[in-house]
């Protein structure tokens, strides 16, 4: 199951669910601020992602610039607990599935969580040629 983790105020996180939901794609909505994130989850984001939390906090945020925080000085343990206290941090929307991650909406990259099936068909068929199209498995080609 593709987990989504956004903010109610974050205009691409209301896109990018908008896209799943226009692709008919099941996720889970993760709101950061409606409960906090447990370890396991963050330690499976920072698992997926190719420059740990550099990918997904923001150094830019409020809370980082007044408290001058230094992330290349703190643990993963202190850099976990930061995130679970201060979610403002996180860079959103964070996409997950059970081998990916994606951060921020990117209209080519998203394309990754269309399942392959659907993804092969778009290769070998139109929606017009194929009455099946929108549960296309690789009997369609």
């Amino acid at each position: 199951m593709i987990k989504i983790y956004t903010s109610p105020s974050c205009s691409s996180c209301r896109k990018v669910k908008k896209w799943f939901e226009d692709q008919k794609i099941p996720f889970e909505e993760h709101n950061i601020f409606a409960a906090i994130l447990d370890e396991k989850e963050i330690k499976d984001i920072l698992f997926k992602s190719e420059n740990g939390f550099d990918d997904i906090i923001s150094s830019r945020s409020k809370i980082v610039k007044e408290k001058n925080i230094n992330f290349e000085s703190m643990t993963v343990k202190e850099l976990i607990t930061f995130v679970r206290e201060n979610p403002s941090v996180l860079k959103r929307p964070i996409m997950v599935d059970d081998r990916r991650i994606q951060v921020g909406y990117n209209e080519e990259e998203i394309r990754i969580f269309i399942p392959k099936a659907r993804r092969l068909a778009e290769r070998y068929c139109s929606k017009e040629e194929c009455e099946n199209y929108d549960n296309c498995d690789s009997r369609c080609y």
